[in-house]
């Protein structure tokens, strides 16, 4: 199905609150899926109830992002410095903006680079303290990028590394507006290709930016989206049969479900994504099954939730109730409903519990701003 004729989205969001809304939902599902980030369904079930976790307000301490939310920052400040340098005249190399910044991130976790690799000019958002926090950083993103070689497409580091952490800091380069969906998945590739090698992780990573960026610049319905996300990654000379597996299934079972009670209840969370044939057929480990997971919570909860804010409360219960990596899961979720509703999704009580919201709200400007794009 060709749907990029899809009807655009109704809601007369701005970008600027799209792109806003976008990086503060990841963190805000980062924030929530990070409670349970390592923990199996049924020890979900055993520390919150038959339900699983429901709300932030459960956390039993000060709440905190994990390293997703930490490299998605530093994604935005790699963009950033990339168009800079283009508004000022001068080409830059966007993938070896990216490399350098992740490369600062590293030092922030206390690993120092090898002594060949280029010293990377500090920024302000290296002074920011809560990004030096060692939050169980991605262990293929340490090891590629303590490698001290540059990763490319043609020859990534990590070449059997699937898991979630291209993917989950990948939603940025689908909020830069003026270029179009063809280049995100480019850019997107190249920055995966830094770290993970596996196909499941670079075209997760490429397909998740195409998806951000049809939804938050382009416009379209979430559902468009992920047709139009599933059309471009079926398009991949050598498309991953993986990853069109786990989109297919997702959408599936997304179009499936028969009430409100069965998306919502505590039927779901045991049946949608915990023992049940959905997680067997979805699993949560790898880049595409994350995906998929992020994928599904967002659309199985759209019909039955009566506004932006009860929509992605839904979703992230959705979203992080299973086996697996519920941060990866929770933030990817998030940067989807934030770039569809903007900031009107983003409910007010877990904004309060947030931690650092200030300083994703200032790395959300400084995109804005070097993009040309206002409220």
């Amino acid at each position: 199905m060709d749907s990029s004729t899809a009807e655009p989205s109704a809601a007369a969001v701005s970008l600027a609150s799209r792109v806003r809304g976008s990086l503060m939902g990841g963190a805000l599902g980062d924030s929530f899926g990070y409670l349970v980030a390592s923990d199996s369904i049924a020890a979900i079930r055993a520390r919150y109830g038959s339900a699983g976790l429901l709300d932030l307000s459960q956390a039993a301490g000060p709440v905190h992002f994990s390293d997703d939310t930490q490299m998605t920052l530093y994604t935005v400040d790699a963009l950033v410095e990339a168009l800079e340098w283009a508004n000022d005249g001068t080409a830059a190399d966007e993938t070896a903006c990216l490399w350098l910044a992740y490369l600062r991130w590293l030092a922030n976790q206390g690993v120092t680079p090898p002594a060949n690799v280029p010293a990377a000019q500090p920024r302000w958002i290296d002074g920011q303290e809560t990004l030096h926090h060692r939050r169980h950083p991605d262990g293929a993103s340490l090891s590629g990028l303590a490698g001290g070689e540059m990763g490319t497409r043609s020859r990534p580091v990590n070449p059997d590394a699937e898991g979630c952490g291209a993917l989950s800091r990948s939603a940025p380069f689908g909020l830069v507006p003026h270029i179009p969906a063809e280049a995100v998945y480019s850019l997107s590739t190249n920055g995966a290709a830094l770290t993970h090698g596996h196909p499941a992780a670079l075209q997760s990573a490429a397909a998740f930016s195409w998806l951000i960026h049809r939804i938050a610049v382009e416009n379209l319905t979430l559902q468009a989206a992920a047709l139009s996300m599933r059309d471009r990654s079926g398009a991949e000379p050598a498309a991953d049969a993986r990853l069109l597996g786990r989109l297919d299934t997702a959408l599936e079972l997304s179009a499936g479900q028969p009430s409100p009670a069965a998306v919502l209840g505590p039927e779901a969370l045991t049946l949608a994504l915990g023992s049940g044939a959905a997680d067997q057929a979805l699993g949560s480990g790898a880049a595409d099954q994350a995906l998929a997971i992020a994928l599904y919570a967002v659309l199985v909860t759209e019909e039955v939730s009566s506004s932006p804010v009860e929509h992605f409360l839904n979703a992230m219960r959705v979203a992080v109730n299973h086996d697996g990596n519920s941060d990866s899961t929770g933030s990817v979720a998030g940067n989807i409903l934030g770039a569809f509703y903007g900031e009107d999704c983003l409910p007010q009580a877990w904004l309060t519990l947030s931690e650092a919201p200030g300083l994703i709200r200032a790395m959300a400007q400084q995109l804005l701003k070097v993009t040309g794009s206002r409220d």
